[in-house]
């Protein structure tokens, strides 16, 4: 059976992300696909990497994970490598995710779990199975001013700093926002959204 790993980095339980989340995951299960929820917050993730955690690189990917001496962390790197598809919800803060989610990638997709890098050209070759990686956001900022205005730098992020670490896998993205002020049918209307694209995935 597929598997997903689910990553929800909203510091409020009854966020529009965790929605966002929730209705991700009815799809893919509706799919036939097993996923494993991880809420950052609820599980105390800790996001910044101690300097014993520093190099993995030249490991093979079992020992990867186990360099790390933070249980939750290990568990993490370990379902990412399991995973056939990857789902992240987190807001918009400052055109980045939150501190939270971004130590998760500071701590869990790293080299000998998620990728090597060509010692010479320094290109990352992919370790991972990921067939797509599914990103849900909510935000304040009308999209055409984040994208005219900012550059859209949470796209830039996902799709082309991360995304280019993934071996190929597509990254789908669904944006919800603005948030403050919507009604009740423009947040359904996005949660209809987000099932849509987690359905075709």
């Amino acid at each position: 059976m597929p598997s997903a790993l689910v990553v929800i980095g909203s510091p409020n339980p009854r966020s529009f992300c965790h929605a966002m989340a929730m209705r991700a995951v009815a799809a893919l299960e509706r799919n036939g696909v097993e996923c494993d929820i991880h809420d950052l917050n609820v599980e105390g993730f800790q996001p910044v990497a101690p300097l014993d955690e520093a190099s993995t690189a030249g490991m093979d990917v079992e020992a990867a994970v186990d360099a790390c001496a933070d249980a939750v962390v290990r568990t993490h790197r370990r379902a990412l490598t399991q995973a056939d598809y990857l789902v992240v919800a987190h807001p918009n803060w400052w055109g980045k995710p939150p501190a939270i989610m971004a130590g998760w990638l500071d701590r869990v997709l790293v080299p000998g779990v998620a990728y090597r890098l060509d010692a010479r050209e320094g290109l990352p070759a992919s370790l991972l199975r990921l067939r797509s990686v599914l990103v849900l956001n909510t935000g304040d900022t009308p999209p055409e001013r984040e994208r005219e205005v900012f550059g859209d730098p949470l796209d830039d992020i996902w799709r082309r700093c991360v995304g280019a670490y993934l071996g190929g896998a597509a990254v789908h993205r669904v944006v919800a926002s603005p948030l403050g002020g919507s009604t009740e049918a423009e947040r359904e209307a996005w949660l209809d959204e987000v099932g849509r694209v987690a359905d075709a995935l």
